[in-house]
């Protein structure tokens, strides 16, 4: 089980991440901005357009899914239920949670879930 030491590092890392995925969606948002602004000539410049910004917005996406599962980790801290297992409720082992520190799951569970994600797509 971690101590308190270890929680407060791991909470530190989860915050600091945050901030940094913060400023990557806003660039995203800027630069998609910048992207319709375009002078599009001809239907290249629109592909390339529409390619660019869909690039952008998967990568916002996934950095969006990223910080709610920061936010999460962090109000579990906050409450006192951080590191322990969603599904099965045992304690995540420190290791994992320095690897992954809004890991929701234990390594055996998180097996279970994806296996689970899988089957549903």
């Amino acid at each position: 089980m971690p101590n308190r030491l270890q929680i407060d590092e791991l909470k530190d890392i989860l915050i600091e991440r945050q901030k940094v995925i913060l400023n990557n969606i806003n660039g995203s948002r800027l630069n998609i901005d910048q992207l319709k602004d375009q002078e599009i000539k001809d239907d290249l410049d629109y592909a390339e357009v529409i390619s660019d910004s869909f690039t952008e917005g998967m990568i916002a996406n996934h950095q969006l899914a990223e910080l709610n599962q920061i936010v999460e980790a962090i109000k579990k801290i906050d409450d006192g239920t951080y590191g322990d297992c969603a599904m099965c409720g045992v304690t995540i082992p420190i290791g994992r949670l320095k690897a992954k520190p809004f890991a929701k799951f234990c390594t055996e569970c998180r097996e279970v879930y994806e296996k689970e994600e899988a089957k549903k797509h």
